[in-house]
């Protein structure tokens, strides 16, 4: 099955969060997949605002999967409400639950209760989509389905998130965030309420020194510096920043710094081939899930590295990769890998 697309699921989410806005509400909602941080935004809306503070008292049950089962929760969303025009039944980790528990709700999802808002939480997994119990979930209520973020599409992300907000941020600064904390988004969205909340009214844009001020992450020596240092030819600011990790290895691991580097490479790569075929630049920064702002990074590190040799690059990152992992150089510290491995690449 192909995987979901990420603005399926962010339109649908929206969808989802503007319908509760509106005080549009379903019976039942299904939320389920790889991404919680979607999952829990919503179940967190129906839990603080469907009911007023009064009513949450006898109106509001959370449930957990490991500590519950299907009869339970069918027990619980059959009652009407109590001086409220609807009662809320959330079951957080519902994947915990039993087998076939969600199988054995099927007649509820037939006929669920209109003034009950059932909310079934589950987080990496899904249910089977060709069992009864989905069908008529998907008839009377709402379902939403989550995925990861692929890495290339976190800065784009990141940027989105703060426009709504009414901010904006560097790309550097949004790809120094996403190469320190990868597709977590409810990290990211932590660290970026924290970085809103100490800008100034007159100027909402976060910097790379903001992080490295706030976050703790060096704008000078994270793995995001060391491609651009390598892709630009800067043998002496790559050697800088690999001199720095060698004396602070358990904040820099090798696994990172590779997959870091391969990244930007098959990204120069491809740059390279849809140049040849004539794109547009705009294309190819969609192509490669990037700010326009980069494009000017790749067309010079063209400009130093042929297809060939970086076609080789790649097979080196291969290689070093395996060596890091045990293969061909036993013992070898990963700090001498890297240098040697950035010595190749450069010369």
């Amino acid at each position: 099955m192909a995987k979901l697309r990420s603005k399926d699921v962010i339109a649908k989410y929206e969808q989802i969060l503007n319908d509760l806005k509106k005080k549009v509400y379903h019976p039942v909602y299904l939320l389920m997949g790889e991404e919680p941080f979607y999952i829990d935004k919503i179940s967190e809306y129906i839990a603080d605002n469907v009911l007023n503070e009064s009513e949450k008292a006898f109106n509001r049950l959370i449930l957990y999967g490991k500590d519950t089962d299907a009869r339970s929760v069918i027990y619980a969303a059959a009652r009407p409400p109590m001086m409220a025009s609807h009662q809320i039944v959330i079951v957080k980790e519902a994947q915990n639950l039993g087998t076939n528990d969600i199988e054995q709700m099927e007649s509820y999802f037939a006929s669920p209760l209109p003034t009950t808002i059932l909310v079934l939480c589950l987080k990496d997994k899904t249910i089977d989509k060709r069992k009864k119990a989905y069908k008529e979930i998907e008839k009377k209520g709402v379902i939403l389905e989550t995925a990861k973020l692929y890495d290339n599409e976190i800065v784009e992300w990141t940027t989105n998130y703060l426009r709504k907000k009414g901010a904006t941020i560097n790309p550097s600064a949004a790809a120094i965030l996403a190469d320190h904390i990868g597709s977590d988004l409810s990290r990211i969205v932590n660290e970026l309420d924290k970085l809103f909340i100490l800008l100034p009214e007159n100027n909402k844009t976060i910097t790379a020194e903001h992080i490295e001020k706030n976050i703790g992450i060096s704008k000078e020596y994270n793995v995001f510096a060391l491609g651009s240092a390598v892709l630009s030819g800067n043998v002496f600011n790559a050697n800088r920043i690999i001199n720095y990790y060698a004396k602070n290895p358990n904040n820099n691991p090798m696994i990172l710094i590779m997959s870091s580097l391969f990244a930007q490479f098959s990204k120069l790569l491809k740059y390279q081939i849809l140049k040849r075929t004539g794109a547009q630049n705009q294309n190819i920064a969609t192509q490669l899930g990037i700010s326009p702002f980069f494009l000017k990074d790749y067309e010079n590190a063209s400009a130093k590295y042929s297809i060939l040799k970086v076609v080789k690059i790649i097979e080196l990152l291969r290689e070093y990769d395996m060596k890091s992992k045990g293969w061909n150089s036993p013992g070898t510290p990963d700090s001498e890998l890297l240098k040697e491995l950035i010595f190749k690449i450069m010369h």
